[in-house]
């Protein structure tokens, strides 16, 4: 036998527990921000788009469905 110190291979950590355990905590963590990042970019970017998407209309477009709501007879004496 040698006097060497051995070095375990990343399989055989992981069967130690040794660093296994923090290496996938690390794993997790970067993932979850990476989703969290990704769901705001989604949310800003469809807030901003609804945004834009509203300063684009004239002022008759506000109006243009104003007489619908009322009968066509109303006030016309029949």
């Amino acid at each position: 036998m040698s006097r060497e110190p051995e070095s375990l291979t990343t399989a055989e950590e992981c069967a130690a527990g040794e660093k296994c355990a923090r290496s996938t905590l690390r794993v997790i963590t970067w993932f979850s921000a990476g989703m969290v990042v990704a769901v705001v970019g989604i949310f800003l970017g469809s807030e901003i788009r609804s945004r834009a998407r509203f300063r684009k209309r004239t002022p008759y477009d506000f109006y243009s469905n104003a007489g619908e709501k009322q009968a066509s007879e109303f006030g016309m004496g029949i």
